[in-house]
């Protein structure tokens, strides 16, 4: 599977550690045992009647109105909590006075406090009592040894005066094995806080982590890495049919295997074999950096030549336009290509002579069209130009081309043309048609899946001398060709890659 890549394992493996993580300071946070934690925080500290710190004078009613020292009074809501994770006993309160905690209201003066804790917490109220250490004097509240489980809390709201608000407000106390200390949560709630400081900051880097390698998942290129790399340069020649394949996977190869250097040089099948046979006989190195691609197995006199079968490529037979005709039988076409049928009207066609374009000797396309349709060779060559005949004698016009799309060229443009190419190649020119061979259409997608008997393919072959070493450039550009990034570059070109589920079937 493409996603099951190692950079795929190392981004999904540390997202889900960011997670773990985070799951376990959480539990850490509440679960672990640690130093007891008294928290205490300002939940309101505010004027009674109009803005104290405005000057003015304030307007109320009834007790706020008639009380004396009224005229300053503020109203300070202080919330005292257990947020660790042990529970806190009377004895764990360390000051030798009978109270356990001191909370000091900087400027202002106390005038009355009132106690208050949540619902199934009062067994606390028994706690604050004179006796207990319960009581103020001036700026200083003194509050008992209250015992507090986790998360346990109460509140104490006290009346002041003579000072503004925002005036600076402390708590005073220590703890066996813990510390007494303001929050920074200001939150009105009747919670404690879920999270500490350090465990909020390592818990949003780890999501930080989580969400960049998720996007970089995303994100990144889909296209699949090469396989395997190399320096040098490399030739490659053979085949024109299959020569728009190799310069697009050259290109691709060079993109992805920096400092490599592919270059494209085709001449039909058969030269290119015999040009790797020459530069491996002159080869000094063992096998040389070239590499011949050929419509169809090599000639049998060249053992040194080892395969790799590449591709199965469709073929096509065209005609002009002007023909007008959409099928032949193979038959037919053998007889055509034996000089026997002379113009197309005798198949049904127009009143036009019949003039075959052909490939060259060196032509796989051309050794294919023989093997496969024809069942022989075709006959001599009569023409220079594919339209005057050269030879008096000759049944029909017939010329020979050096490549592909001089083919394809000519046949749109000479009436009455007929010749052969690459399926795909065709399939993209003007001026002609592709015909159907026995009723079988020229198609890709139906004989990769096995529903044409269509004759005129072949498996495309690369061909090097001898087993080029493991670590070269040859060997990595092949491997890069049939089972890396080339395989995508051979299905969008028309043909059948070899080593995909149905490529190997059709290709053994």
């Amino acid at each position: 599977m493409e996603w099951l890549s190692a950079e795929n394992v190392v981004a999904v493996g540390t997202a889900v550690l960011g997670i773990v993580a985070s799951g376990v300071m959480v539990w850490y946070e509440r679960r672990v045992p640690r130093r007891k934690r008294i928290g205490y925080r300002v939940q309101m500290d505010n004027p009674i009647g109009d803005d104290v710190r405005s000057g003015r004078a304030n307007r109320r009613l009834g007790l706020f109105d008639e009380a004396p020292g009224m005229a300053d009074a503020t109203l300070v809501l202080l919330r005292i909590e257990n947020d660790g994770s042990q529970s806190i006993a009377d004895n764990d309160y360390t000051g030798r006075e009978l109270h356990g905690l001191t909370a000091v209201f900087t400027d202002r003066t106390i005038r009355g406090v009132s106690v208050t804790q949540p619902v199934g917490t009062d067994h606390l109220m028994d706690h604050f009592t004179p006796a207990a250490g319960l009581g103020y004097d001036s700026n200083t509240l003194r509050i008992p040894r209250v015992p507090l489980n986790p998360r346990d809390h109460f509140k104490l709201l006290v009346l002041l005066s003579g000072g503004d608000v925002g005036c600076d407000i402390r708590l005073i106390g220590g703890l066996r094995d813990g510390e007494v200390h303001p929050n920074r949560s200001a939150t009105p709630d009747d919670k404690a806080p879920l999270f500490s400081r350090a465990s909020r900051l390592i818990t949003i880097m780890l999501t930080v982590c989580v969400v960049t390698l998720a996007t970089i998942v995303v994100a990144r290129d889909d296209t699949p890495p090469p396989i395997g790399c190399a320096r040098g340069t490399l030739t490659v020649t053979g085949s024109t049919a299959f020569a728009p394949v190799m310069e697009e996977v050259a290109k691709k190869y060079e993109k992805d295997c920096e400092g490599a250097k592919v270059v494209v040089d085709p001449h039909g099948s058969t030269a290119g074999v015999r040009e790797l046979e020459t530069a491996g006989l002159a080869s000094k190195k063992g096998s040389p950096a070239v590499v011949a691609l050929s419509d169809g197995p090599k000639p049998s006199d060249m053992p040194q030549l080892l395969e790799n079968r590449v591709a199965l490529s469709v073929f096509a037979i065209v005609v002009n336009d002007d023909v007008r005709l959409k099928n032949l039988s193979t038959a037919d076409v053998r007889r055509l290509y034996r000089g026997e049928i002379r113009n197309w009207r005798e198949l049904g066609g127009p009143d036009v002579a019949v003039h075959l374009v052909s490939r060259d000797a060196n032509s796989g396309t051309r050794q294919v069209f023989q093997r496969r349709v024809l069942k022989r060779g075709e006959i001599a060559n009569s023409s220079v130009d594919c339209v005057h005949k050269d030879d008096p004698t000759a049944p029909v016009i017939r010329c020979e081309l050096d490549s592909t799309d001089q083919v394809l060229s000519e046949v749109a443009e000479v009436p009455g043309a007929i010749g052969y190419s690459e399926l795909t190649l065709a399939s993209h020119a003007k001026g002609l048609r592709v015909l159907a061979l026995d009723g079988h259409a020229a198609s890709v997608d139906a004989i990769e899946h096995g529903r044409s008997a269509y004759p005129y393919r072949e498996i495309e072959y690369a061909y090097t001398y001898g087993q080029p070493p493991s670590d070269s450039l040859t060997s990595n550009f092949l491997t890069y060709l049939t089972r890396g990034n080339g395989q995508d570059v051979i299905r969008i070109h028309g043909h059948i890659p070899c080593w995909t589920v149905e490529g190997m079937k059709l290709c053994a």
